[in-house]
């Protein structure tokens, strides 16, 4: 197999988790890469450079920096959005790019499904119940029909990479998958397992609407207030996308009324001020922008980054391309 000449480029804190010493070793089986991390672009830096390997904190690869790289083919990304650092002159050059988006979409997905399950029990309610005393063990015959998994309704909104691996991983349990994305095909929605629905349907009919749409132009506060007071009484809003697409005083309102829950593990801004209704809502939990990869997650990303190489190095092509012609519906 062709070993191609590589460098890695990213800020010194992403180069210290992700490109730990058996990711390293792994890297150096698949391509040769130069010595050290690139955390700026200088001189001859890139002059050798077939693949790089970028992280967070890439700087950007302007026409002026690829005129420094002349044997550059490929960029391989090791997180997820490559709009950070990936120009209008890496594909003017044809320079191929991927992205381990995929391999990051897994733990976010896996968040959701834990939330969503989490929610079904009210446990974080019940929880705070039992240790004020409220609530007691052994008296699950009392428990409302309202708690419980089994038949609920999960709305998943947009059919991104995390919201095709929710439907996945949904699958097994006895819920009823609805699925709103204007670029989804009814027949494609179907074949996902879920339900092809309106927005407004989405909202009406779920017991727990997850938010997976990119940060967009068109996307910002797509969640509206209208939309959330359409909620079910007591249904839940999970967001791990951005926080930007979501209303956040509208749906502060309704949680302080108790009409309905939210999983937040995203805000605008992040982190959110102490003085935002939403953290006096005991029906809101919000998290420190944790589902994605993170601690050993990033040895994922690594093991993605290599396996990409060594696709691309066959001759086979990326597994995980990005297109340009897609990357206005990316985040």
């Amino acid at each position: 197999m062709n070993r191609p000449r590589a460098a890695f480029a990213m800020s010194r804190e992403a180069a210290e988790a992700v490109l730990r010493p058996e990711a390293l070793a792994a890297f150096t089986r698949v391509c040769d890469p130069v010595p050290g991390v690139l955390h700026e672009f200088t001189g001859e830096s890139l002059a050798e450079v077939e693949v790089l390997v970028t992280g967070w904190g890439c700087p950007e690869l302007t026409e002026q920096v690829l005129a420094t790289a002349p044997r550059l083919r490929a960029v391989v990304h090791t997180a997820g959005t490559v709009r950070g650092h990936v120009t209008q002159a890496v594909w003017d050059k044809g320079i191929e790019v991927s992205s381990a988006a995929a391999a990051n979409a897994l733990p976010v997905a896996e968040y959701t499904v834990a939330m969503i399950l989490l929610s079904g029990k009210k446990v974080l309610e019940r929880a705070r119940a039992y240790r004020a005393g409220v609530e007691q063990s052994g008296q699950w015959l009392d428990t409302p029909q309202a708690v419980g998994n089994y038949g609920r309704t999960v709305g998943i909104l947009s059919a991104s990479l995390i919201g095709r691996r929710m439907l996945e991983l949904l699958r097994p349990y006895d819920f009823r998958l609805l699925l709103h994305d204007p670029y989804v095909t009814e027949t494609e929605a179907v074949e996902l397992g879920a339900e092809p629905v309106g927005l407004a349907e989405l909202f009406a009919r779920a017991d727990v609407v997850s938010v997976h749409t990119p940060l967009l132009p068109a996307t910002v506060g797509l969640v509206s207030r209208e939309l959330i007071d359409s909620m079910r009484h007591d249904a839940t809003l999970i967001n791990t996308a951005r926080g930007a697409v979501v209303d956040q005083d509208a749906l502060a309102e309704a949680a302080l009324a108790g009409r309905v829950r939210a999983v937040l593990d995203v805000t605008d801004p992040e982190p959110l001020p102490g003085t935002h209704p939403l953290w006096r809502s005991e029906n809101v939990l919000i998290s420190p922008h944790l589902a994605g990869s993170q601690g050993n997650e990033w040895g994922r990303l690594a093991e993605h980054a290599v396996a990409e190489i060594a696709r691309w190095s066959s001759g086979a092509g990326f597994a995980h391309p990005v297109r340009r012609e897609r990357l206005d519906r990316l985040a």
